[in-house]
């Protein structure tokens, strides 16, 4: 427990930012499960690239904002976004015969 008044406040301002943080991340994680839902239902035929495409943008928004933020590192979010795109990428391209 903090003692001093300064070490109070200092607590009650990592619970707001904790809570907030959790928030942020948990959000981030939705948006790209969206996206591998959506590119798993393409392959399926359940729905289309476009849609994927769509989504796609939605979550590589959401990286980038959650790395100015510094909720994550700036290169899990470059990792994050070439990873995706690449899946979606690959549902656009013409079969290999």
């Amino acid at each position: 427990m903090p003692n001093t008044d300064s070490a109070k406040r200092a607590l009650r301002k990592m619970q707001r930012r904790r809570v907030k943080n959790r928030n942020e991340r948990s959000a981030l994680r939705t948006s790209v499960k969206k996206v591998r839902v959506t590119a798993a239902a393409v392959t399926t035929g359940a729905s289309n690239v476009e849609s994927a495409k769509t989504v796609l943008q939605l979550a590589i928004k959401k990286i980038d904002q959650s790395a100015a933020k510094h909720l994550i590192h700036a290169n899990k979010a470059s990792r994050d976004k070439s990873r995706l795109m690449k899946l979606v990428n690959k549902l656009s391209a013409p079969a290999a015969k």
